[in-house]
């Protein structure tokens, strides 16, 4: 059974990121996720020699392709992590507490995130939580991937959601009995204006991925008022090692 992780479109780097970005990071992250599709690749293509060796008789062959097929899918998980880590860190680490960036992420990566991010904040009995998915303006023909996929996780747990006024933001009601279509989440209309005086407050101050290691989460240097870098690693830790598990031999990058 494969396992598709859809991208979601050329441009990463969240513009809801209260921070400036800029091109360099723009290309680290394709870069990771290009050499991630480059693997998936040469994995595809030594699993297929393998068969084929297999099927002709010659086992020993096709077991040696086998092997080397697998470590490509290890380079290429490990890639796929270090792309993930970069642009969750890059678009998460000056965002509120009740808000959480999806942008960047294949499909399966922002479900996995959103889960852990909502048990994560009902049991501390938080209220709600802001989900941005964009407007679907850099998705492939311009077709939106992230909010059907945040709509289809509430539907299943139960939680009552609403599109925002930017159409590029999802509240979750997070306790039961409470939000709808006639409630207007908190801060409705707020968002925006925040976005734009904590961008003018920090265009000084942005962070420079690029120094940190590419193994992990890149290391906090220093906090914010608005940072939630606690949370951030709560959910990398916990979300990572079971979408690589859930891929499995048979992952198909797209």
């Amino acid at each position: 059974m494969s396992y598709p992780m859809t991208q979601l479109g050329s441009r990463a780097i969240s513009h809801y990121n209260a921070s400036p970005t800029t091109d360099e990071e723009e290309r680290e992250y394709d870069r990771l996720r290009d050499l991630a599709r480059s693997e998936a690749r040469k994995r595809a293509q030594l699993s297929q020699q393998s068969q084929q060796a297999y099927q002709s008789g010659n086992k020993a062959a096709a077991s040696d392709l086998s092997k080397q097929a697998k470590k490509h899918a290890a380079k290429m998980d490990e890639y796929n992590r270090q792309a993930r880590d970069y642009i969750f860190r890059a678009n998460n680490h000056d965002q509120p507490e009740d808000t959480i960036d999806l942008h960047g992420l294949f499909v399966e990566e922002a479900e996995e995130i959103l889960e852990q991010r909502i048990r994560a904040a009902s049991s501390r009995g938080e209220e709600g939580l802001h989900v941005i998915v964009g407007k679907g303006n850099h998705s492939t023909n311009h077709v939106r991937k992230l909010a059907p996929a945040v709509e289809r996780i509430c539907q299943e747990q139960g939680l009552k959601h609403k599109e925002e006024e930017n159409e590029g933001r999802i509240y979750i009601w997070l306790r039961p009995g409470t939000g709808g279509d006639n409630v207007t989440p908190p801060g409705w209309g707020q968002n925006q204006q925040q976005h734009h005086h904590h961008q003018q407050q920090n265009h000084h101050q942005q962070p420079n991925y690029h120094q940190q290691p590419q193994g992990g989460y890149p290391g906090h240097q220093q906090q914010q008022q608005h940072q939630q870098p606690d949370l951030v690693e709560e959910v990398a830790k916990a979300v990572l090692p079971k979408i690589f598990k859930k891929m499995g031999e048979c992952c198909v990058i797209m």
